[in-house]
Parts: structure tokens; C-alpha cells; sequence
């Protein structure tokens, strides 16, 4: 059973940047041909998919002014992969969740298998 974790600040101070690391057990971020995403859900609003890693390391990230802000990695030795979000303001609130999917690097809630539970991200001064 793959499971995911996510991990990182609960508060962020607007103007800094947003640091998030999902470590996976049960599976590795290795395998093909897995896509491990970072999605987040504003107060309010639907999922917004922010970026993908594939299982060869390739970045994908959503065509939108989020792309300049955005970055995804991962360490193989720690099976993790990490999201970092910089010049975070207010409308970045959220819960952030990493989760997994096969075939493509994006798709519909329903397409991704394993999530992670959240982490709550409040951005304010």
C-alpha cells in the first residue's frame, strides 16, 4: 500500500516561500511509469493542480502565472519530492496535498490513486 505525507511550515509570511516535502512509503518515486503531484485547494474553491515529477525525474508544471513561482524536485534517497512555492501572498491559503497517478502528469481528482491527507498553508503577516 503506497502512502503518502505531507510535511512542512503551517504559517508563511507573505512574500516568503512556501517549502512542502511528500514523503512516499510502500512505493517508489522511481517506479515506472508513476506521476507524483503537488495539488492544492484554496478556502472556497476547487483542486488546482500545481505540478508534477515523473518517475524520471522530468518537471511539469501548470502554464499559468503559478509556473514562475513554482518548483517540484525530489531526492531518491529519501523517496520524497518537495514543493516550493516563493512569493507567497494571502490567495496561496490552502490545503496542499501530494498525491499520485499513472499515464500523464496531470488528469481529474479521480485519475489520481494514492493521495496524501493535506497540510494546512495560511499565508499571512
Amino acid at each position: 500500500q503506497v502512502q503518502l505525507q505531507e510535511s512542512g511550515p503551517g504559517l508563511v509570511k507573505p512574500s516568503q516561500t512556501l517549502s512542502l516535502t511528500c514523503t512516499v512509503s510502500g512505493g517508489s518515486i522511481t517506479t515506472n511509469y508513476y506521476y507524483w503531484s503537488w495539488i492544492r485547494q484554496p478556502p472556497g474553491k476547487g483542486l488546482e493542480w500545481l505540478a508534477s515529477i515523473d518517475y524520471s525525474g522530468r518537471t511539469y508544471y501548470v502554464p499559468s502565472l503559478l509556473k514562475s513561482r513554482t518548483s517540484i524536485a525530489r531526492d531518491t534517497s529519501k523517496n520524497q519530492f518537495t514543493l516550493q512555492l516563493s512569493s507567497v501572498t494571502p490567495e496561496d491559503t490552502g490545503v496542499y496535498y501530494c498525491a499520485r497517478k499513472s499515464g500523464t502528469a496531470w488528469g481529474t481528482d479521480r485519475e489520481y490513486d494514492y493521495w496524501g491527507q493535506g497540510t494546512q498553508v495560511t499565508v499571512s503577516s
